[in-house]
């Protein structure tokens, strides 16, 4: 049997990603907790602001890490949607998953379609006809 080879991209995208999401619990958590009444309120408004970014974040990230670990493309493809769409839903923190977008959306491009065991070689061919 032949094994398959994982995709760097998307181990680089996932580790980034995972960087970034302990980036994200550290800056709002640390508000959070502070002893000043205000700075807590004005960091729970933000993270009621930036959560559906948060969201979609860490819903690709999921989708990343399986896509990195069985090797499988709508995975990867997923990912890089739901990296998209965070970026739609707070265009501030752009920066922060634009990266792991790219990587995934060419990860998805290389990897290799598995082909259909029941239908003909020829399908293409057949289905133009």
């Amino acid at each position: 049997m032949k094994k398959k080879k994982k995709s760097r991209l998307l181990l680089a995208s996932a580790i980034i990603g995972s960087i970034y999401l302990v980036f994200l619990l550290f800056y709002f958590g640390s508000f959070i907790f502070s002893s000043n009444p205000f700075l807590a309120l004005g960091a729970s408004m933000a993270i009621q602001i930036v959560m559906p970014h948060m969201i979609c974040a860490v819903a690709a990230l999921i989708f990343n890490w399986i896509g990195w670990a069985k090797n499988v493309r709508w995975a990867a493809l997923t990912a890089a949607i739901l990296y998209a769409i965070s970026i739609v839903m707070m265009i501030t923190y752009f920066f922060g998953v634009i990266l792991e977008m790219i990587f995934c959306f060419i990860a998805f491009a290389r990897m290799k379609n598995p082909k259909k065991k029941n239908m003909p070689e020829d399908v293409e061919e057949v289905i133009i006809q």
